[in-house]
């Protein structure tokens, strides 16, 4: 398919290099920034733009992967001389109306991007929605071209879909932070001896529940360790208190 990019940041970047790999031809990619625009052009072999005006007017897909704030305002930007365009947008938290076209509709890798890692997309499940059905079949047969995972979800429940993500991969990761604090402000040990202990747990889920896999002193409700932690912890009162707020809900679960 020929495909237009709108955006080169984190998911763009990995998205766009996806998409060539499999054989699809991108035809442009623009960005506010022209180092942005460029270095990822280069890479897809193809045209760049730093100007909406100046954006192709014809693709099979246009792909706006920008940050939430300006969609609308980028989008309806574009209206002009593309009607009857199919145009997606790549937000998991943003309803497929935010866009102003008559063909409108969502593409969604749910995974975390760095520009600096590639990852494999053929695990990553894609989560498409499209106003018309033989849009959402052409999403289809795109997505399944880099995805072995492909899941039609409307605007309503991909925003839970995006709201679990927030809590299993931006808090989890946050959790890594805030222990790798402690151990940088306690004996200085490096945080990759929390590796095969984060690795293990994760594996976990592969064969069961997270609520099955949950072990640690609140499962047991050991008072006695948490009391010891929460003293730990008097010095950093937002620590603790997510500590404590975490430990009860660990505990009700």
């Amino acid at each position: 398919m020929r495909i237009v990019l709108i955006g080169a940041g984190n998911l763009a970047t990995n998205l766009g290099k996806a998409l060539f790999h499999a054989g699809h031809e991108i035809v442009q990619v623009w960005s506010r920034t022209e180092e942005s625009a460029r270095a990822l052009a280069d890479v897809l072999k193809c045209a760049s733009t730093t100007e909406l005006k100046e954006v192709e007017n014809t693709a099979d897909v246009f792909i706006i992967s920008v940050k939430d704030s300006v969609l609308s305002s980028i989008a309806s930007s574009l209206k002009e001389g593309r009607e009857g365009q199919l145009f997606v947008h790549t937000a998991g938290s943003m309803p497929m109306d935010t866009l102003p076209f008559e063909r409108r509709g969502v593409f969604y890798p749910m995974q975390t991007f760095s520009k600096s890692k590639e990852v494999d997309f053929s695990v990553i499940p894609c989560l498409i929605e499209a106003k018309r059905e033989e849009d959402l079949q052409l999403l289809k047969t795109l997505a399944l071209t880099i995805s072995d995972t492909v899941y039609e979800l409307d605007s309503v429940n991909r925003k839970y879909l995006h709201l679990s993500a927030v809590f299993c991969c931006n808090f989890a990761n946050h959790c890594y932070s805030l222990g790798a604090e402690l151990l940088k402000k306690h004996g200085d040990i490096p945080f990759s001896v929390m590796l095969p202990l984060i690795d293990e747990t994760a594996s976990k889920l592969y064969s069961m529940s997270p609520r099955e896999a949950q072990t640690g002193p609140a499962v047991r409700w050991d008072t006695n360790v948490i009391e010891k932690h929460l003293q730990l912890l008097a010095d950093t009162p937002d620590m603790q208190k997510i500590y404590e707020l975490m430990s009860k809900s660990i505990h009700h679960d």
